[in-house]
């Protein structure tokens, strides 16, 4: 038995999935002609209360496209100091768009009016123009914390008021919406884009949707055409993405509630220095003793468990969609 719990896009689609998959009807996307992604793009924009949307290969290119669009050569976009955008994009935004990063120190991985404030720039000739703003909901390095969307409200109100535009990382926004019960549909009046991941809470094997006004997505598939993202019958990849929606929608409560009842195993049976509440279903860990977290990871890939290291004293689990109840019994007991 192989046990990953390195991330939630280690998932595999179920036979209901590939079947979805296999009929799919096809065309050629980047003429516009595959009526299966027309339709999860159409199924994802109407979910969220946008205007349009585009289907990509990965959240990364989602997010280096919405950066794009919304800034030029020489601007500054600000996010928090842990963000996706920030760590895990391979410097994408200064190498596709000239950008720089100004990361800020949240709490708890969450940005707020008041901490944005003093990082706006003047609009002095020898300072790079702030242009835009990045939030990722939920937080991955802070072990999956999320916004409720008034707190994205105040945030959209002061982007209005300073003129900057706003764009969510929305990589696990179905695990905040899991637990806040929000309607959807008000992201569309939260933010100018947003990037929705198929593949990891909703277990598909591709793929990520950007959202945002007509004028914008249009603008997108030109920006996702430069970056080598226009593909041809991508239906059968996007088959999977609507019949994620349809039907693993329901399950990503019991991937939290797995999480939180293997952050209370952990906190009994292991020496740990630090451990973060999973807000959703990301679990965040220290060993009592730091040294020991390579010699640890080992002995759980020994018994056929893989976690993923944040740093070399920092350790994460997250549950998903492949990941059971048994599996959980029989880690509690490898452990």
């Amino acid at each position: 038995m192989i046990i990953d719990l390195r991330s939630d896009t280690v998932t595999f689609p179920d036979d209901g999935m590939l079947r979805a998959m296999m009929q799919a009807k096809v065309g050629d996307d980047v003429f516009g002609e595959d009526p299966t992604v027309n339709e999860l793009q159409h199924m994802g924009a109407g979910y969220f209360g946008f205007e349009d949307a585009l289907f990509v290969p990965s959240g990364t290119m989602a997010n280096q496209i919405a950066i794009k669009l919304h800034t030029e050569p020489g601007d500054e976009i600000l996010c928090e100091e842990n963000s996706h955008i920030y760590h895990y994009e391979t410097g994408g935004a200064s190498f596709n768009s000239g950008v720089q990063i100004k990361p800020i120190r949240g709490q708890d991985g969450l940005l707020s009016a008041e901490l944005l404030e003093p990082f706006v720039l003047p609009n002095y000739d020898w300072y790079p123009r702030t242009r835009l703003v990045c939030l990722e909901n939920t937080a991955n390095r802070a072990g999956g914390t999320f916004y409720a969307q008034d707190q994205i409200r105040g945030i959209t109100d002061f982007c209005e008021r300073k003129k900057l535009r706003l764009h969510i990382d929305g990589a696990r926004i179905w695990n905040a919406l899991a637990e806040t019960s929000e309607n959807p549909k008000h992201y569309g009046t939260l933010c100018h884009t947003m990037s929705v991941c198929l593949s990891k809470g909703l277990g598909c094997p591709v793929g990520s949707l950007l959202l945002g006004s007509a004028d914008d997505i249009k603008k997108a598939r030109r920006i996702r055409k430069v970056l080598g993202g226009g593909m041809r019958q991508a239906g059968y990849l996007a088959a999977a993405g609507i019949y994620a929606i349809r039907h693993n929608l329901n399950k990503i409560k019991e991937d939290h509630r797995r999480a939180k009842e293997l952050y209370e195993f952990l906190k009994k049976k292991v020496e740990i220095k630090e451990i973060k509440i999973p807000r959703t279903n990301i679990i965040i860990f220290k060993l009592a003793d730091p040294a020991r977290c390579e010699k640890f990871m080992m002995e759980l890939r020994q018994k056929g468990i893989l976690v993923s290291a944040m740093a070399q004293d920092t350790l994460r689990m997250v549950t998903h969609l492949n990941f059971s109840d048994h599996h959980l019994d029989y880690l509690k007991k490898m452990i």
